[in-house]
């Protein structure tokens, strides 16, 4: 199976990655949406032991939400979500945006739902309908 390299915006944080994700589910909860600062949360989930961290452990950061199995970990640098364990540690939660990603780079899973549909941003419906463009509109 492939590697990914993946890290933090700044590169203070770095990782690789087997390509053997189980799951990709693009969360709509509260939580994700304010977490996220974004409508939702595109997360990869894979084994634990599928994760070399290569730089910047020491600038991550955890934080669980109370009351509720949610997490996120962060670069303290630049506040990227990186990947987190759940699950006693068996699992590895892997947000998609924190892997370098390129024309060649082939996830082995697609994105396979919309969780929390019913939490969705108000918004999200009529973005789908939005014009899009390669840069900023002129």
């Amino acid at each position: 199976m492939s590697k990914i390299s993946g890290g933090c915006l700044c590169g203070s944080v770095k990782f690789e990655i087997t390509n053997d994700f189980s799951q990709f589910h693009l969360c709509h909860c509260q939580q994700c949406q304010k977490i996220t600062g974004s409508a939702h949360a595109s997360n990869l989930f894979c084994q634990s032991s599928h994760i070399t961290w290569l730089a910047g452990t020491e600038k991550t950061k955890r934080f669980d939400y109370p009351n509720r199995h949610f997490a996120r970990v962060f670069c303290t640098e630049c506040g990227t979500g990186l990947p987190y364990l759940v699950n006693k540690g068996k699992t590895l939660i892997v947000p998609a945006g924190s892997l370098d990603m390129d024309e060649e780079t082939v996830l082995n899973v697609a994105p396979q739902d919309n969780i929390f549909w019913h939490e969705r941003a108000a918004w999200y419906d009529a973005a789908l309908d939005a014009p899009t463009f390669a840069g900023f509109p002129k």
